[in-house]
């Protein structure tokens, strides 16, 4: 038995479970595996957002679909899934994961790797979180948290999905002395967090950039920017002119001068749609760094554009997991109460 979960790939033969077309989600709990009862799927931005739009009011038969064809929950178009919550049912002798039956807990693993069943569903398809039945299976190097008695089940697994993101921008920012921090996407779950995380790590100036000026005034509100500009990020002329004439972050504040002009030092990209790579490419300064989060980011775009660009920008892949970020983002959320009300508006369902 693979601890890596290759005994459960039933197609094509010889790759990890993420790269798999189907995977045997059979709820039978091997030696090293753990057996979940599963409560609720929390759909990453990207897929939700596609499913959204391409299925309207039929996206929770896509969603079974998906399951049912895949063992797996791994939206076709954009590849990824998201996370779980659940209570432990079964815990192989070898496991190491060091969890116990009747533990309730929120994966830390891909839904694009994780072997699934579906049973019963009652989700309107209004937002992420998709409350269902059914099984999952956690092999021998899953990642998995124990879910906090003080936070809501859905406060909770919110934050953990896009735990990596305030992590790895703590880790990034830290790298440099006093930076500027560009996060695009800054009214989204991670890109809040972000915000915060950068501060934390020692930015000389957050800088938060959003679609609408309707998100940008919920930002403003909320304090975590330094400053809020209003641009579409797939449009890297708009993303560079709105940071050229960058709008305060409260109303009594003179704006500073161009922050742009030589670039932010760290750009994280929170964005959950394609196309953004290039704006983020300009808008870093010449041995900055970027940060991509999302996982509608094109390495093709990213690596090709920079390129063509003369950029000497560093580009690193938010991979989802950096040592402590459950903990990390768990604590930015308790602590910081304009963080919570980002997530806690973004749980109610959106017409």
């Amino acid at each position: 038995m693979s601890v890596h979960g290759l005994h459960r790939v039933l197609e094509p033969p010889g790759v990890l479970p993420q790269r798999a077309d189907r995977l045997d989600p059979t709820p039978v709990c091997g030696p090293d595996e753990v057996l979940v009862d599963v409560g609720l799927l929390n759909l990453d931005a990207a897929s939700f957002r596609q499913l959204r739009e391409a299925h309207g009011p039929g996206i929770r038969d896509a969603v079974l679909d998906i399951v049912a064809a895949r063992g797996k929950m791994q939206n076709p178009v954009t590849g990824s899934g998201g996370m779980l919550l659940g209570t432990v049912r079964e815990v192989g002798p070898d496991s190491p994961l060091g969890l116990r039956p009747g533990d309730r807990v929120a994966t830390l693993v891909s839904l694009t790797l994780t072997p699934l069943t579906i049973t019963g569903m009652d989700w309107d398809g209004t937002t992420e979180q998709v409350p269902c039945r059914g099984t999952a299976i956690l092999f021998a190097r899953s990642i998995a948290a124990v879910l906090p008695d003080d936070l809501p089940d859905a406060l909770a697994l919110a934050v953990l999905d896009v735990c990596g993101a305030p992590a790895l921008t703590d880790r990034v920012v830290r790298r440099h002395d006093r930076p500027v921090v560009l996060v695009l996407g800054a009214g989204g779950k991670s890109g809040t967090l972000s915000l915060v995380a950068a501060r934390r790590a020692g930015a000389s100036r957050v800088i938060g950039l959003v679609p609408h000026e309707a998100e940008a005034d919920r930002v403003r509100r909320s304090g975590l920017a330094d400053e809020v500009v209003t641009a579409d990020a797939r449009d890297p002329l708009a993303v560079v002119a709105a940071l050229a004439g960058g709008t305060p972050a409260h109303p009594t504040e003179t704006a500073p001068a161009t922050p742009s002009g030589t670039g932010a030092d760290v750009t994280v990209v929170c964005v959950d749609v394609p196309g953004c790579e290039h704006g983020a490419i300009l808008a870093t300064a010449d041995g900055g760094t970027i940060v991509f989060f999302s996982m509608a980011t094109s390495f093709t775009a990213a690596a090709l554009g920079a390129e063509g660009l003369a950029a000497d920008v560093e580009m690193l892949v938010g991979n989802g997991y950096v040592p402590g970020h459950a903990a990390f983002a768990l604590d930015i959320v308790r602590t910081e109460p304009a963080v919570r009300a980002v997530f806690e508006h973004r749980q109610t369902p959106q017409p």
